[in-house]
C-alpha cells in the first residue's frame, strides 16, 4: 500500500517466504477473493489480528508447495479461508482453514466462494439455523456475501428479501432465486418487510438497527456482519422485549484457530455439496491478475460489482 489514505493504491514488493508453524502448510497462490474487508484493513481500519499475516487477503486457492508437519500431501490442491496473506505468491495456511477443491470448481472459482461461504454458513446455517417457510433479510442482496446467501436461502427452503441500490442488482438478485426485491434508494424496507422477516443479515450496522428491528418478527434475529453504515446507534430495548428479538454481531476473521477450523468443517459438510450438485454457485464479476489489485480495489470500492472479484497470481 503506497497512500494509507487511499484503498487503491497498492503496489507489488517482495517479501521473505512465509515461515511455517506446527500444523501450518505452505500454500502457492493460484487465485485469491477480493473482499469489502480487504479495502478496509487498506485504509487502516482492520488490521489482521495478533500473528497474521500484514499481507491483505483472506481467502485464496493453490497448491500445497509445503505440508510442514500435517501430513498433507505436496501437490493437493486446496481452497483456503486466511486471516491475512492471500493477495501473495505463497501463503502459510493453518491445516483447519484447509478446504478441498468442490468438484467441477476451478482454482479462481474456488478462490471466490471460501470466505463467502464461510460467513454466509456460520451465520445463517450454524448461528440462525434457518429452516424452511421462514423469511430472510439479506442488505447488499448482489454483493459477494448477498449472492451467495440468495442462493443458499433458497436452498434451506425460505422466503429471501433482498435490498440493492439498482434495478440492474436486483434484476440479479431476481435471477438467483430472490423472492422480495426492495430498491432502498426508492422504498423503506422496513415499511415493505414489518414484522415479518425471522432473520435479517446486516452489512450496515448502525444506519440500518431501528429499521432492522422494525422489520423483524417475533423471534426475530439480527446478525450484524458489517458497519458499512456506522458504528454507533440507539436500541429501544423495549421494542426487543415484547417480540423476543435477538441482536448478534459475528466477525469471521477474529475467531480462535479452533473456532475458524470448525467454521470451515461445518461448511464442507453443509455447503460443500450444494455447491457439487449446482444448488448454489459462485458469482464472479470479474478475474484480474495479482499485479491489477489496485484496479479491483477501486472497482469494488465504486459499487459497480455483483458477486466477487479473483485475482489470478502468476
Amino acid at each position: 500500500m503506497t497512500n494509507p489514505d487511499d484503498p487503491t493504491s497498492l503496489a507489488l514488493t517482495e517479501v521473505d517466504l512465509p515461515q511455517l508453524k506446527d500444523g501450518e502448510v505452505l500454500v502457492k497462490v493460484q487465485a485469491a477473493g477480493v473482499n469489502r474487508a480487504d479495502l478496509l484493513q487498506a485504509k487502516g481500519h482492520y488490521p489482521p489480528p495478533r500473528g497474521a499475516s500484514e499481507i491483505i487477503g483472506l481467502e485464496c486457492a493453490g497448491v500445497i508447495e509445503d505440508p510442514g508437519t500435517t501430513g498433507r500431501a505436496k501437490g493437493e490442491q486446496v481452497g483456503c479461508l486466511l486471516s491475512g496473506g492471500g493477495y501473495a505468491e505463497y501463503v502459510a495456511v493453518p491445516e483447519g482453514q484447509l478446504m478441498p477443491i468442490p468438484e467441477g470448481y476451478s482454482l479462481a472459482e474456488t478462490a471466490a466462494i471460501v470466505e463467502v461461504a464461510c460467513t454466509v454458513w456460520s451465520n445463517l446455517g450454524m448461528l440462525a439455523d434457518v429452516q424452511p417457510g421462514q423469511t430472510v433479510l439479506l442488505h447488499g442482496g448482489a454483493g459477494g456475501i448477498g449472492t451467495f446467501a440468495i442462493q443458499l436461502c433458497k436452498a434451506l427452503g425460505a422466503t429471501v428479501a433482498v435490498t440493492a441500490g439498482s434495478a440492474a442488482k436486483l434484476e440479479t438478485c431476481r435471477e438467483l432465486g430472490a423472492d422480495i426485491l426492495i430498491n432502498y434508494r426508492e422504498e423503506d424496507f422496513s415499511e415493505v418487510l414489518k414484522g415479518r422477516c425471522d432473520v435479517i443479515l446486516d452489512i450496515i450496522g448502525a444506519k440500518y438497527l431501528k429499521q432492522n428491528l422494525r422489520a423483524l418478527g417475533e423471534d426475530g434475529r439480527l446478525i450484524i456482519i458489517g458497519l458499512q453504515g456506522g458504528t454507533t446507534a440507539e436500541i429501544n430495548l423495549g421494542a426487543l422485549l415484547p417480540r423476543r428479538l435477538t441482536v448478534s454481531g459475528t466477525t469471521l476473521r477474529a475467531r480462535s484457530a479452533a473456532g475458524k477450523a470448525e467454521v470451515v468443517r461445518s461448511t464442507i459438510e453443509h455447503v460443500w455439496p450444494m455447491l457439487i450438485d449446482g444448488r448454489v454457485t459462485h458469482h464472479i464479476h470479474t478475474i484480474l491478475p495479482l499485479a491489477d489489485a489496485s484496479r479491483a480495489h477501486a472497482l469494488l470500492d465504486s459499487g459497480e460489482v455483483t458477486g466477487k472479484i479473483v485475482l489470478e497470481v502468476a
